[in-house]
């Protein structure tokens, strides 16, 4: 009897690319006594004593049992309190908040609940890999525009890149990969713009403690009559040093609410709820539990950009205000992961390729992606240390 090959994969899936952060950190793996200035995560946890506190708040049976879709409420309720406090964001006044396993499940969630296949995705470039690979597995279209060579955005580019079948500009800020943080006016520039044109700005906001030499974090869902077009994504992974309990939020507008349930009910019901307690009292903490982390990333970012000043004329990086990244610009290479894979087996050391973010002319420029937020002060300075011997092994200087 003939069989017919079966199809493996969906064609959807096949548009999208490979995650690079598992690329690298097979590399790293290979490569025993290897730094990683690759992953994008702080070297911190979550509080200790509210870790030891999740026994016995979980002895409540009834927290066994699915939980609301939207989130445990009373994290919701912190979470309120905090959006107004902070960042001047009234939920609840035509906007509605759901928690989520993670901030890029909420951008997924999102893009699901409100576009169709074909629609469109302005994204400032570098863009953050993750945000357009969920684009893609959704059918719908990215639109890359490139920033200014300081990074910050080109408000008239996103313009003239708006179309029939655009659905929404995303901006990241503080940015990754750049490290960016964008001006007010021009966040408040594209929400307008997304407002005239009847689209929807998605305003992912991770990072936004991480700021640094007196730049301010802006949300543009405090712009008075944003909350009806404005998503605002947050999450617990960076600022609260819980990235592997798997937990944001964003807030949305509430005519949403029916298809954003459908989704979240679908894929996931309810974020895990221990995940959830501990999330509630790591807002409780608030900013008094983050800010000397924050001061102390900030001295590891000034002694990082000193060192990498050590390559002159070699490397190219704008001095950015926001995150724990620095992108860098160095001369162009044939094949980018050919170059990552050198520093790693010749001087054990690791970043991430600018191609991941976007940036595919690596024969015009070789973009690199440091992270410094990940490890202890001494160890990003010795990764670092590697990292420019790597640069002047490759290039020969």
């Amino acid at each position: 009897m003939h069989r017919h090959p079966m199809k493996r994969s969906s064609l959807r899936m096949d548009r999208v690319d490979t995650p690079i952060i598992p690329t690298i950190a097979a590399m790293v793996r290979a490569t025993p006594g290897t730094i990683s200035l690759g992953q994008g995560v702080v070297s911190y946890g979550p509080p200790a004593d509210a870790v030891a506190a999740l026994p016995g708040l979980m002895s409540d049976v009834q927290l066994n049992k699915y939980q609301a879709v939207s989130g445990y409420a009373p994290l919701v309720a912190e979470i309120e309190a905090k959006l107004a406090r902070e960042n001047r964001l009234v939920a609840g006044t035509g906007s509605a908040i759901m928690v989520t396993a993670g901030s890029n499940m909420a951008f997924l969630n999102s893009v699901l609940a409100l576009a169709d296949p074909g629609d469109e995705f302005i994204l400032p470039m570098p863009y953050y890999f993750n945000q357009e690979m969920a684009i893609r597995m959704a059918g719908c279209v990215p639109v890359p525009v490139a920033v200014r060579d300081d990074w910050q955005l080109d408000v008239p580019a996103l313009a003239a890149a708006i179309s029939p079948r655009t659905r929404a500009i995303v901006t990241v800020s503080p940015n990754n990969p750049t490290g960016a943080v964008y001006h007010e006016a021009d966040l408040r520039a594209v929400n307008a713009l997304c407002a005239r044109h009847g689209l929807y700005h998605f305003s992912d906001e991770a990072y936004e403690y991480f700021t640094y030499d007196g730049a301010r974090h802006f949300s543009p869902g405090s712009i008075e009559g944003a909350q009806a077009h404005t998503l605002s994504f947050f999450s617990f992974s960076k600022n609260y040093g819980m990235a592997s309990w798997r937990v944001g939020y964003v807030v949305y507008p509430a005519d949403l609410f029916d298809a954003m349930n459908k989704v979240q009910d679908t894929n996931l019901i309810c974020a895990p709820v221990p995940s959830q307690l501990l999330a509630m009292q790591a807002l409780q903490q608030g900013r008094a539990l983050v800010d000397p982390k924050i001061a102390q990333l900030a001295r590891v970012r000034t002694s990082v950009h000193a060192a990498l000043a050590e390559l002159g004329d070699l490397v190219q990086f704008p001095r950015t205000q926001g995150a724990f990244y620095v992108l860098m610009k160095l001369p162009g290479v044939a094949d980018a992961l050919a170059f990552n894979q050198a520093m790693t087996e010749r001087h054990k050391v690791a970043t991430i390729p600018g191609f991941a973010f976007g940036l595919t002319d690596t024969r015009a420029a070789n973009y690199q992606r440091l992270s410094y937020g990940a490890l202890d002060a001494d160890t990003v300075a010795e990764g670092v240390k590697r990292y420019v011997a790597a640069v002047r092994d490759w290039y020969r200087v």
